[in-house]
């Protein structure tokens, strides 16, 4: 992988406006579970499939039962950003980096010390009434065994995208401007199966496409760079 890496710095040295997109292989190396990984939560066994229990109509219709799974495996209060979430803020930092476009709702890029971070499926560290929109943090959600509900008596929701919910607008039009506005995009940790934002990345015009996943992805042919192994060493590795 050193002549992957050292092609990589070149890259990197030479770059001018960096975006970086990432899937969950970027918070597995912080202990958070890959949905779609052998090992992930869509492998292990509940009463209703994850995919159903973390859907819109199932929030709506069994909301006491998503929030004790929401609570048990969609929180990790103990995680702490990576290599790869420290690398990415020192590359902000840099001038380099321009913009971490995220599919992972867990807020360890910021943690990390990254400003624009573009939350394509929001973050678990948000929550707000359904009914007078009051601002929660996660403590709401953590400190509560059933249904946590506002002061106004509405429920309280955690601003993720869950399934059967769109992606806000605002966010993937931001994140469409720095993909096509950049002149290298690192993707990382994901196996661009999750549409309509891997579908972000066919709106890069550059020529230098990088795909850092642990195992192959659909456009490994298209990239310009890919690089099998841990999103974590491969970025720590980069020198600024």
């Amino acid at each position: 992988m050193t002549a992957e890496i050292k092609k990589l710095q070149e890259i990197v040295d030479q770059a001018k406006n960096i975006v970086f997109f990432g899937g969950a292989g970027v918070s597995t190396e912080s202990g958070i579970p890959d949905f779609r990984s052998v090992d992930g939560l869509y492998n292990q066994n509940y009463e209703y499939p994850p995919e159903t229990i973390l859907s819109h109509e199932f929030f709506m219709d069994n909301t006491e039962e998503f929030y004790r799974f929401y609570r048990n495996k969609m929180l990790c209060p103990e995680a702490r950003p990576n290599k790869a979430h420290i690398k990415l803020a020192e590359l902000e930092a840099a001038g380099k980096l321009k913009a971490v476009i995220t599919q992972n709702i867990d807020g360890l890029h910021q943690m990390a010390g990254s400003k624009n971070v573009l939350e394509l499926h929001g973050s678990v560290l948000r929550n707000y009434c359904m009914k007078c929109h009051q601002y929660y943090d996660v403590k709401i959600i953590a400190g509560t065994e059933t249904v946590p509900k506002c002061s106004c008596g509405g429920t309280i929701k955690p601003d993720v995208v869950l399934y059967g919910e769109g992606l806000d607008s605002d966010v993937m039009n931001r994140s469409v401007s720095a993909i096509a506005k950049a002149d290298v995009l690192i993707i990382g940790g994901t196996s661009l199966a999750v549409y309509p934002a891997a579908g972000l990345i066919n709106y890069y015009r550059g020529n230098h496409l990088v795909l850092i996943n642990k195992s192959s992805t659909p456009m490994d042919d298209m990239s310009n760079l890919t690089i099998n192994g841990k999103i974590g060493e491969v970025l720590g590795a980069i020198k600024l």
